[in-house]
């Protein structure tokens, strides 16, 4: 298993399926599988109920059916599926990058393939939005970018900007520059 990864790989916490009120975690670390769970429960005979919690090391959890069942049904199948992958060394180095890295990757990209990027999971969304990507993306398509591009920037966001053509985006500086003379002569 590659050294640099975290020790901790995956972890996911929920309830398990109605009527029970028992929660449950899932700890996914680089050689062992942790499931913890904790009794809830109003019912007399349950209120003594101890914590539990179980420990298997990745080869023992591939050949645990009883386990794999239940993690399939607190957390559901894709879950089960993506324990199996970390549990046979096939790990997701792409999402493991860090999101400055990933920005860095991500600006080079087609419009196109950004946009389909941003449908792949809710961190390539936030990613592919984030005013820190097209700040980058208008650096790279842009000679020079003016102190006033910067401060309209600030108001209407990096992406804003590098959608608007060139004509309307010299009138929105424009603009920007009679409000701020305006409230200087008011102030």
């Amino acid at each position: 298993m590659a050294s640099w990864l975290p020790e901790t790989l995956f972890e996911i916490v929920g309830q398990g399926p109605a009527p029970s009120k028992d929660y449950y975690q899932l700890l996914i670390t680089r050689s062992q599988i942790i499931f913890r769970w904790w009794k809830i429960s109003l019912r007399s005979e349950f209120r003594s109920a101890k914590p539990g919690e179980t420990k298997e090391t990745h080869e023992d959890f591939l050949e645990n059916s009883h386990l794999q069942v239940q993690v399939a049904l607190i957390f559901g199948a894709r879950i089960l599926d993506y324990v199996f992958n970390l549990c046979e060394g096939k790990f997701d180095y792409l999402e493991r990058l860090s999101d400055k890295l990933l920005i860095k990757i991500i600006c080079y990209l087609d419009l196109e393939d950004i946009a389909r990027l941003a449908q792949t999971s809710s961190r390539f969304a936030k990613l592919c939005k984030s005013d820190s990507l097209w700040e980058q993306i208008v650096q790279l398509a842009c000679d020079t970018i003016t102190p006033d591009m910067r401060a309209l920037a600030k108001d209407v966001g990096w992406r804003q900007v590098f959608f608007t053509n060139k004509i309307q985006l010299q009138r929105q500086i424009r603009r920007k520059k009679r409000q701020g003379k305006q409230e200087k002569k008011h102030a």
